[in-house]
C-alpha cells in the first residue's frame, strides 16, 4: 500500500476535477487573505484545505484561488502564524 503524505496530494481543487468544473467561490460570505509577509510558506493552509484552492507557486509559496475558495476557514484556522485572517467577502 502507497503511503500517503501532503506530498502525494492534488495541487488542484477537487471541484475542478468534475466537468464542467464548478467554480465554488461564489458560495461564501467570508474569504480568507494571506499577508505574505508573515507566512513562512509551511504548506500547512494547502495540506488541509478541503478543495484544494490553495496552490503552491513557483517562489514555494502559497495563493489563494478564489474562485474554488468556499470561505470555509479552515486554512486560517489551522495557520500557525495567524497569516491568514477571514474577512468579510464585499
Amino acid at each position: 500500500m502507497k503511503k500517503i503524505d501532503y506530498n502525494n496530494l492534488p495541487e488542484t481543487p477537487t471541484a475542478i476535477k468534475l466537468r464542467p468544473p464548478v467554480e465554488t467561490g461564489l458560495w461564501r460570505t467570508m474569504k480568507p487573505v494571506m499577508d505574505d509577509e508573515i507566512c513562512v510558506k509551511c504548506g500547512i493552509c494547502w495540506m488541509y484545505c478541503p478543495e484544494r484552492a490553495i496552490k503552491k507557486t513557483k517562489d514555494n509559496g502559497y495563493k489563494i484561488n478564489y474562485a474554488y475558495c468556499k470561505g470555509c476557514g479552515i486554512c486560517g484556522e489551522e495557520c500557525p502564524t495567524g497569516a491568514i485572517k477571514m474577512v468579510e467577502e464585499i
